[in-house]
């Protein structure tokens, strides 16, 4: 029986789609809506190992998937001659509702939009994605994956602030957590390589892409993770700040008179390695920095440092450590970083190959510590459509 799930990917201005076997991981195509809404949309589509761009306007979500459609039929394979059994989209917050995949309905719409406030940027793209995959495919089950939901073992003492009650309980201020889908994938790949069960293996993952983030996890269930009621917690990031002290919201109001949105918005878009160096592309940051620009070198160093300091304290979480796990763009293809942010932590057992680790972009399951590790340091490329295809199917297989 076939196991060919369509994963939807619907963000505020573009939509990514893939073809993907939920058995093996197979991707029969993929492809990209850029810039919906405007007047010079675009439409990028790879199958048969060729990526065709085609450049159209793109009015709106329902335009964007009906270009992706489109692109099937035109460049293969054509979705009514393939046996799709189900819709899977990727839901960026779940809140504490959701903690596992679930069947698109009414009232899951309904839920998802009762969260819009706390993913205001994008939960509603999401929805948008709901509405229109569940217009043009009205025969096929829809599953939401949501990016939250593997948090939702986060401990109560993990994922509470220290706030007021009355914050916590009416208005959900929590730690939530974000990557979920990477950190189930790659959580599994991890005790793969090891070759221990995923229930008796205890790693810290380091998530790292435009997007970074780290988690503790313990047996397979997270019990602890740097991002919390937004993405903007956390690690150093392309574009974010990460950790922050919440009182620079006051002072900056107070001293320039800027609205929290603006500020918000220069913390969310404006900083991270954006902000210290004036790129957030982290291969041409590299550049910058071997070629002697200040700006990346510090940018790296304050990258680096703040890796380092959330392994320290997510190995005292966990309290045994059998691997640090390096995932995402960055994480997969920067043997720098790798290095950097591990360096000096020989004492807790860790020590990086330099052999193994230099050669940089990585592209299967690999070790990268020595042998006389004693915490394996490994690098898993993550792949986060077959996760979201596999979750669907667990959804849908006894339908």
């Amino acid at each position: 029986m076939s196991t060919l799930v369509l994963v939807v990917n619907t963000g505020s201005s573009s939509l990514k789609y893939s073809l993907v076997d939920a058995d093996t991981g197979d991707e029969l195509a993929d492809g990209l809506v850029e810039q919906i809404g405007e007047s010079s949309g675009a439409v990028t589509h790879r199958s048969g190992g060729e990526e065709r761009r085609d450049e159209r306007e793109v009015a709106d979500h329902e335009a964007a998937l009906r270009a992706a459609l489109d692109a099937f039929d035109e460049h293969g394979p054509s979705l009514d001659e393939v046996d799709v059994r189900a819709v899977g989209h990727r839901v960026v917050h779940g809140g504490a509702r959701f903690s596992s995949p679930a069947l698109v309905d009414d009232d899951l719409v309904d839920a998802v939009t009762s969260l819009v406030p706390l993913a205001p940027l994008h939960n509603p793209a999401n929805l948008e994605g709901l509405a229109v995959a569940r217009k043009l495919f009205p025969d096929l089950p829809q599953v939401a994956v949501f990016d939250t939901a593997f948090h939702q073992t986060l401990p109560e003492h993990a994922y509470t602030y220290a706030v007021p009650r009355s914050w916590r309980e009416e208005h959900q201020i929590r730690r939530y957590g974000f990557h979920g889908t990477s950190y189930a994938f790659v959580s599994r790949a991890a005790a793969d390589l090891l070759d221990k069960p995923v229930e008796e293996t205890n790693l810290v993952v380091l998530h790292l892409g435009n997007g970074c983030s780290a988690t503790a996890v313990a047996g397979g269930r997270s019990v602890e993770t740097s991002m919390g009621l937004t993405p903007l917690e956390g690690l150093v990031m392309g574009t974010r700040s990460g950790d922050l002290d919440p009182a620079v919201h006051a002072h900056l109001h107070r001293q320039l008179g800027w609205a929290l949105e603006k500020i918000d918005g220069v913390l969310n878009k404006e900083s991270g390695l954006k902000g210290l160096a004036g790129e957030n592309d982290f291969r041409r940051l590299v550049q910058l920095r071997a070629d002697g620009d200040e700006g990346a070198r510090l940018a790296f160093d304050v990258y680096c440092h703040r890796i380092r300091k959330y392994v320290g304290a997510y190995y005292a979480v966990l309290g045994r450590v059998d691997a640090i796990v390096f995932t995402a763009g960055v994480g997969e293809n920067s043997a720098a970083v790798r290095a950097c942010s591990l360096a000096g932590l020989e004492r807790l057992g860790i020590e990086v190959d330099e052999s193994a680790n230099g050669v940089g972009r990585i592209t299967e399951p690999t070790r990268v510590s020595t042998d006389a590790s004693e915490v394996a340091v490994l690098v898993v490329p993550t792949n986060e459509e077959w996760e979201i295809a596999r979750q669907t199917m667990a959804v849908v297989g006894g339908l």
